[in-house]
């Protein structure tokens, strides 16, 4: 995961005067001493050759505490022109849930300023904000396009170079014999590393008009650069049109597990019953703190985080169990290497929960429930992963 901290940034200088060359200063709310950059590389055409400083008007804590005062590495993008929408953060939730009419395109575009770099101690680091008050000195020097043609390929080359360090290499199944719940943690790790990659590529490479055969590229998919060059050639996309699932019929659940492994949740889908209790226990809290305004950008963040992880131990319970509805050949393995995740997900919110008490931003008794929920679920789970592990259907 790149780290992103923005949000604790007071102030910074950076000076790009030396080709070649990045350094500078980036004071962080909450430490006494500054991040020191010392780079290799050159900023984007725009702030490449300039010394410039950057403030934060409105600077929040956040958890810094892992980054080393002494940043060596290279830099990624430099620059104060990328152009995104600016979104507010209490809209982010609803748009997400489908909830916000219009989409994004009716918030206006803004410059962004964007400071990135690739630690050797820290990894990838990214300042990004829309807020942020910037002053340029003299330009010692130009960056011209054939530089900064250079300049974006040593970019994308640390980028995936630090996408390859953080995912593990491929996961080696020993024949075709059931894997255990370790081996089935250790597969799901390491398809999260490939997922981390993949959202970051796609992060990275928006905007570009090469983004799908660069993410296929670096993800190593040549089956999708082969099928866009069949596209390009044959018109391939016309002949599959269409909906290839079209003929499929519709899944139907075992009706000798109902109650048990599946119910039908309010709007008549299949549900397991323990996914369908946690979600409706995060949901209930989202709205109750959305109601009262405690899940804007001056919220406390350790409800959001609580509401957070709440939410993830459901969509991780989900993934989980609601196939078992269909699923008369389960893998005991994976069932509870699932619920594992879930589980850690639910101590993470049980744990952010004896915190937000201590702040009294809920009434008693609600977070008393909210609580005592939390801790129902949990031995739910617990439950179940005893009886995957003793083999039971």
């Amino acid at each position: 995961m790149a780290w992103r901290i923005a949000r604790s940034v007071v102030r910074g200088e950076i000076d790009n005067r030396t080709r070649g060359t990045v350094t500078g200063r980036i004071w962080l709310l909450g430490r006494e001493e500054p991040l020191a950059l010392n780079l290799a590389g050159n900023c984007c055409r725009d702030l490449a050759g300039f010394r410039f400083t950057f403030t934060n008007p409105d600077p929040q804590p956040d958890d810094t505490a892992g980054l080393q005062p002494m940043q060596q590495g290279r830099v990624g993008d430099i620059t104060a022109s990328r152009k995104v929408r600016d979104v507010p953060m209490e809209d982010i939730e609803r748009l997400m849930s489908g909830t916000e009419v219009g989409g994004t395109s009716r918030y206006p575009l803004a410059h962004c300023f964007y400071l990135e770099w690739y630690s050797e101690s820290n990894g990838r680091v990214v300042i990004e904000s829309t807020k942020f008050r910037i002053e340029l000195g003299e330009q010692a020097w130009v960056l011209d396009e054939e530089g900064g043609a250079r300049r974006r390929a040593e970019d994308e080359k640390s980028l995936c170079s630090w996408l390859d360090d953080e995912a593990d290499k491929p996961f080696d199944v020993h024949g075709e014999a059931p894997m255990d719940e370790f081996q089935w943690e250790k597969f799901m790790k390491e398809s999260d590393a490939r997922t981390e990659k993949y959202s970051q590529l796609l992060e990275k490479y928006m905007d570009d008009p090469d983004r799908d055969r660069i993410v296929a590229r670096e993800m190593g998919w040549t089956w999708v650069e082969e099928l866009m060059d069949a596209e390009e050639r044959e018109g391939l996309a016309d002949a599959m049109a269409g909906d290839p699932f079209g003929d499929m019929p519709d899944l139907v659940p075992n009706p000798l597990t109902e109650g048990t492994d599946w119910v039908r949740n309010e709007h008549g889908h299949v549900e397991h019953p323990l996914c369908l209790r946690a979600r409706k226990v995060g949901m209930d809290l989202w709205q109750y703190a959305e109601e009262r305004g405690l899940l804007n950008e001056h919220g406390d963040p350790d409800l959001q985080d609580m509401i957070f992880q709440a939410q993830m131990a459901g969509a991780k319970l989900a993934g989980a169990l609601n196939h078992l509805a269909y699923d008369d050949d389960r893998d005991s393995g994976f069932l509870v290497a699932a619920l594992k995740r879930a589980l850690n997900y639910l101590h993470l919110s049980i744990s952010l929960a004896e915190k937000v008490a201590g702040k009294k931003l809920m009434e008693e008794d609600r977070m008393r429930g909210y609580e005592q929920n939390l801790f129902e679920i949990r031995e739910e789970i617990l439950s179940l992963m005893k009886r995957y592990r003793d083999g039971l259907p």
